[in-house]
């Protein structure tokens, strides 16, 4: 098996799962947070929705300095966070679709700021931390504030607590 369908298996199989635990959150609890050092729950379900633009970046580029990044915008509906997952899993898929060759996945990818390399890693390894593992961390942390917000949380890998 290639390295992007192996990849692209992943990506469709946990996205499915993303979306499951982002549908969960009410438009009117965006603005809620756990703590004042934590994101806000629309903040955080909004960078996991953006997250998957990160592949295409790693694909398409051997090089990403943070300097020339910005910010995400708010999104003010659940629907809305929906939308961008949707919008950034289909270009994601479409990239992984795309790389076909198993060389380019072995290529250098390096990060900077400010011209300055912070560090290097080949894409594979890239795409696994930077996006994939990255999505799995924070909709951890979703799981979380779901639960302190007393709203099911939906199961991942088999039934949740919530779940029968």
């Amino acid at each position: 098996m290639s390295i992007n369908t192996a990849l692209l298996g992943e990506l469709k199989h946990e996205g499915a799962n993303t979306k499951k635990i982002i549908e969960r959150i009410p438009t009117e609890r965006l603005d809620w947070g756990p703590h004042e050092k934590s994101m806000t729950i629309g903040k955080l379900a909004t960078h996991i929705a953006d997250l998957p633009i990160w592949i295409g970046r790693i694909l398409n580029a051997d090089v990403y300095d943070f300097a020339s990044s910005g910010s995400s915008e708010k999104k003010e509906t659940t629907e809305a966070i929906l939308e961008l997952f949707t919008n950034r899993l289909n270009e994601a898929e479409q990239a992984l679709s795309a790389a076909t060759s198993d060389e380019l996945f072995n290529a250098i990818w390096t990060v900077s700021s400010n011209n300055q390399v912070v560090y290097q890693l080949p894409k594979i390894a890239a795409i696994r931390s930077f996006t994939y593992n990255h999505i799995y961390h924070h909709r951890g942390q979703l799981s979380v504030y779901l639960r302190l917000l007393d709203i099911p949380v939906p199961g991942m890998y088999g039934p949740s607590a919530d779940e029968n």
